[in-house]
């Protein structure tokens, strides 16, 4: 299998959040507490929040009999990060991607893992596969944001995932994959400062959100396809 592309310290200059990957952990910390927004098992919805963690689990950690959220407190409360708001994958963390884009006077970071096992197409539903690959996504946007913008951004957001899995998917019976039956995205934001009420695709802020989420998104998927070639087909992970 190839070495874990390795994210050189430019590519976290100057973000508002640091980055660690230890085993099982994968963890970015804001530097001030954020305003997120998003379907996370532990955070869903609005919340405001200082930790984001991605935790690594293996399919025998999440039996039939096994609560997911008291496994996941369970997790952080190892991690010594009981109040973060977190993303449980099947993906090996050292692959997590990392893209920014800077658009007039917004910035917006995209922090990923792609995990494509477990893919399903919009408007079906399929039995959920033993080995569940999934997409976790924190995109982190540099102005404070409305709850409706907050809301917009999400959507810009799903839709550059989208846009990064069709175009490196192939197509199966139904058609493309569009995402997969876990994946999870949460925006964040600052809280305090001048808000801007859209975050649309014709607005600045829209555009930058896009960008960092495909662009990180595609790299992730193109790497997942590298991992199975390698592997022949298949991923043990």
């Amino acid at each position: 299998m190839p070495e874990p592309a390795r994210d050189s310290v430019a590519d976290f200059a100057e973000t508002p959040f640091v980055v660690d990957c230890a085993p099982l952990f994968l963890t970015a910390r804001f530097l001030t507490p954020q305003r997120t927004l998003g379907w996370s098992l532990l955070h869903p919805g609005f919340a405001t929040i200082r930790d984001i963690v991605w935790v690594e689990v293996r399919d025998k950690d999440l039996g039939p009999n096994v609560d997911p959220r008291a496994f996941l407190r369970a997790r952080l409360a190892q991690a010594r990060l009981p109040q973060a708001l977190a993303f449980m994958t099947s993906r090996d963390i050292r692959r997590h991607h990392f893209r920014k884009r800077h658009v007039e006077n917004v910035e917006a970071c995209c922090l990923t893992t792609v995990g494509l096992s477990n893919g399903e197409r919009v408007g079906a539903r399929r039995v959920l596969q033993p080995h569940v690959g999934t997409i976790n996504t924190l995109v982190h946007v540099s102005a404070p944001l409305t709850e409706g913008a907050m809301i917009e951004a999400l959507s810009i957001a799903a839709q550059a995932r989208t846009a990064a899995v069709l175009e490196t998917r192939p197509s199966g019976a139904t058609g493309p994959i569009t995402g997969t039956g876990t994946d999870c995205i949460v925006v964040s934001a600052p809280c305090q400062g001048d808000m801007l009420d859209c975050a649309g695709l014709h607005t600045a802020v829209g555009e930058a959100i896009g960008g960092a989420v495909y662009d990180a998104t595609r790299e992730g998927a193109e790497t997942w396809d590298a991992d199975a070639e390698v592997l022949g087909g298949r991923h043990s992970f």
